[in-house]
C-alpha cells in the first residue's frame, strides 16, 4: 500500500529507490540528516554521483496534453515556501518514479535544461523528450 502523507510517501519511494538501484548492481548510500540538496550517493567502480529522487502519481491534466503522460515536479520548497531549482553543483541525477506503474527515469541534471520545474513523462510514446531514460540505471553505471 502506496503512504497517503506526502512526507511518508517521499520515505517510501526512497526505499523503492534504493532497492531497484541495489538490485542494477550500485551501491547506494544515505547522507545522514537532510540538508544535502541530494538524496543518495550512488557509486559504481569507484565513481560516485549524487541522486535526487522525485515521483508521481498526478497524470497530466492540461488540455492538449497525452493522455497517460505523468506531471513530476523537480524543485524543493525551501524556508518559506520559496521554490528552489537544482543546480550541477548540487546534483547529478534525479531519479523519477512513476507510482501507478513501477518504472523509473533516470535523467541527468544537464537534460532537464531549459524545463527545471516540472517533467512531463510519457511512458507510451517513444518520440517523448524522456523516453530514452525510462529505466536508464545504466546511466549511474557509466
Amino acid at each position: 500500500m502506496i503512504p497517503r502523507h506526502p512526507k511518508r510517501r517521499g520515505e517510501w519511494v526512497e526505499l523503492q529507490f534504493m532497492a531497484r538501484a541495489a538490485a542494477h548492481g550500485l551501491t547506494v548510500s544515505k547522507p545522514w540528516g537532510d540538508s544535502a540538496r541530494y538524496d543518495f550517493i550512488v557509486e559504481q567502480s569507484g565513481i560516485f554521483r549524487r541522486v535526487q529522487v522525485k515521483s508521481t502519481l498526478q497524470t497530466a491534466k492540461h488540455k492538449n496534453g497525452p493522455r497517460g503522460a505523468y506531471l513530476c515536479n523537480t524543485i524543493s520548497r525551501g524556508p518559506g515556501g520559496k521554490v528552489r531549482t537544482y543546480s550541477p553543483a548540487e546534483v547529478d541525477f534525479f531519479a523519477l518514479f512513476v507510482i501507478p506503474l513501477d518504472l523509473w527515469y533516470i535523467v541527468p541534471l544537464a537534460d532537464l535544461r531549459p524545463v527545471p520545474y516540472a517533467l512531463l513523462l510519457d511512458t507510451t510514446r517513444p518520440g517523448n523528450r524522456y523516453f530514452k531514460y525510462l529505466e536508464a540505471w545504466h546511466l549511474l553505471r557509466q
